[in-house]
């Protein structure tokens, strides 16, 4: 099980606006890309949204769909992964003064991935979850809801290929 932690200099809220809303899910989600709402209204329970993953020249079609939500505090998603199965992907939100705590904890669910699991795979998905939460706070400590191609008074987060990010 991965668990992993940040401490994003932005208010709870702040950070719920950017993971309730479906549409950006690619700007801080490590991997998937081109999403497409399939069906519900994200981030409500059922809610799910299809994506594109693309290892090299491989493409995958994948989706997550919103299996648990206490909207401000915690969002639950299973995530499909192919032949792999699925994963249970938990992220919680806690007040730590005026900032927020972000905790995610992921881990197979269904399918063979979770035979796969081990401690080399363990540490893939933290390397990954750090990114995720270095994404994730980029997007929230630039403030005022600002969205990664749009300029204001603030300042913008670059995200394309030529730095890194997706």
């Amino acid at each position: 099980m991965a668990v992993r932690h940040r401490l994003i200099q932005a208010s709870p809220q702040a950070v719920w606006d950017v993971l309730a809303d479906g549409d950006r899910y690619v700007e801080w989600v490590v991997g998937p890309s081109d999403v497409t709402p399939r069906s519900g209204r994200w981030p409500q329970v059922g809610a799910t949204i299809a994506y594109e993953i693309r290892l090299g020249p491989v493409r995958l079609n994948n989706e997550s769909v919103v299996r648990r939500c206490v909207a401000g505090s915690e969002l639950e998603i299973e995530a499909k992964a192919g032949p792999l199965g699925t994963a249970r992907i938990a992220i919680e939100l806690r007040p730590w003064g005026e900032q927020c705590l972000v905790i995610v904890d992921e881990h197979p669910l269904r399918g063979p991935g979770g035979l796969l699991h081990n401690v080399g795979v363990e540490a893939l998905i933290q390397v990954r979850h750090r990114a995720m939460l270095a994404r994730l706070a980029k997007l929230c400590e630039a403030g005022d809801g600002c969205r990664p191609d749009t300029a204001d008074s603030t300042g913008s987060v670059s995200f394309g290929p030529e730095t890194g990010r997706a």
